[in-house]
């Protein structure tokens, strides 16, 4: 394991296998953003963050469905999916990363308390390989609206890291 931060981690992952990511983010607000773009030599594989934090900006920007945001809500495995396919389609990246969740210190419920986090990483196949695929994980996080922000966009790094890494060995 390397010392170096987890943007440069993710970095060098994505530029030695030559692929690029884009982010839908949420309730980060553009951090993974601007983690990503921390790293030198960014520009070699980051397309993109498009901060969708209304309704509004997922359907009209990601095409997620309305359906799913009535059923689900924003914060849902099935949006944060929906994100990060949207993401990856519209910037034709090879990578797509998604946040929804609560940061707060408002707004959890029983079933989703603040610090509740979903987060998709979606790949791209090559067309007619039936290859492409999409996971979403649930985090919860503790702290400040500050930190449980920090937390969530450093997870995503490591989920997309964690793709990449599984990825190359297939």
């Amino acid at each position: 394991m390397t010392d170096d931060a987890i943007e440069v981690r993710v970095g060098d992952a994505l530029r030695a296998q030559g692929e690029t990511v884009a982010v839908a983010e949420s309730c980060t607000g553009g951090l993974v953003g601007s983690l990503l773009t921390d790293a030198p030599g960014s520009s070699d594989y980051f397309d993109r963050s498009v901060v969708t934090y209304s309704y509004d900006a997922k359907r009209a920007l990601l095409a997620v469905n309305r359906e799913s945001l009535d059923e689900h809500g924003a914060v849902s495995d099935q949006v944060a999916r929906e994100m990060a396919r949207g993401v990856r389609d519209t910037a034709d990246t090879t990578w797509g990363v998604a946040t929804t969740g609560i940061a707060g210190p408002d707004g959890g419920t029983p079933e989703k308390p603040v610090g509740t986090v979903f987060i998709g990483v979606s790949f791209a196949g090559e067309w007619g390989t039936g290859t492409s695929e999409t996971t979403v994980t649930r985090h919860q996080f503790e702290g400040t609206r500050t930190d449980i922000k920090r937390h969530i966009a450093h997870q995503a790094l490591s989920d997309l890291l964690s793709a990449i890494e599984k990825r190359k060995t297939l």
